[in-house]
Parts: structure tokens; C-alpha cells; sequence
């Protein structure tokens, strides 16, 4: 079980780093003037790649997530904690969606928001990641 928790962490990490960086590829888009077409089709490359691969690096993670929460059985069913997780990794992928939602907004060119509001946007994986280590390893409940 060490190692699939190993690999569980290693994806999860990956995954978030993904979370981390994507917004930003947002506030640099929301930045671009009109008329740098070459800038904003640069950028919305990026932003694509990146958003296929941070896509592919939450699977794993998911699934050796799973195979944690089904292997160990009753004993971590039990915890309080483990219900409060699950809710912050239903939030992880909520705003991995939203990340997927705004990039086909920038795509067609129906983004309606500025930098700043993209600059806050970005702390949410900040604040999910250290709400899911602190429920794991300190399990509060």
C-alpha cells in the first residue's frame, strides 16, 4: 500500500501543479491587447497543452485515491475527516472543470473578466491543497 500511496501523492502533486500554473496562462490571456493575435494564440496553445496534461495527471491521481479508500475498508470509512477530503477533491475537480470551461471562453474570445479577477481565481488550488494535507495527515475529526 506504500507504494500506490506513493504514486497517489507523486499525481497529486502533479495534478495541482497544473491548477497552479493554468490560471496564471488565464491572467497573461486576459492581459493580451486586442491586436496581439501571435501573443493570445501562443498563450492559448500553452494553456491547452497544459490543460490536457494537468487532465491526464488527475486519473491516476483519482484512481490510486480510490484504490486507498478501498483498501484500507472500514477503518478509514470511520473518519470524519475522510468525508471532509472527499468534499475538497469534489471542489479540485470542480475547479479543474471550470479551468476547462474558461479556456473554450478564451478560445472563442468570450472572456469577460480581467487579470485581477483571474489573480484571485488562482489561490482557490492553493487553499483546496492545504485543506486536503491537513486533513490527512493531521485528521482534525
Amino acid at each position: 500500500m506504500l507504494w500506490v500511496k506513493s504514486f497517489h501523492i507523486v499525481f497529486v502533486a502533479s495534478w495541482f501543479a497544473g491548477l497552479f500554473y493554468l490560471p496564471r496562462i488565464f491572467v497573461n490571456l486576459a492581459m493580451v491587447p486586442p491586436e496581439s493575435v501571435a501573443e493570445r494564440e501562443r498563450l492559448l496553445l500553452m494553456a491547452r497543452k497544459l490543460m490536457r496534461f494537468t487532465s491526464l495527471l488527475a486519473v491516476p491521481a483519482l484512481g490510486l485515491g480510490l484504490w486507498l479508500w478501498l483498501g484500507f475498508g472500514d477503518q478509514i470509512a470511520l473518519g470524519g475527516w475522510l468525508h471532509a477530503k472527499l468534499v475538497v477533491v469534489l471542489l479540485a475537480l470542480g475547479y479543474h472543470h471550470t479551468c476547462g470551461v474558461m479556456l473554450r471562453q478564451f478560445s472563442r474570445g468570450a472572456n469577460r473578466r480581467n487579470h485581477v479577477w483571474y489573480r484571485w481565481f488562482n489561490e482557490a488550488p492553493v487553499i483546496l491543497l492545504v485543506a486536503a494535507v491537513v486533513l490527512v495527515v493531521v485528521k482534525p475529526f
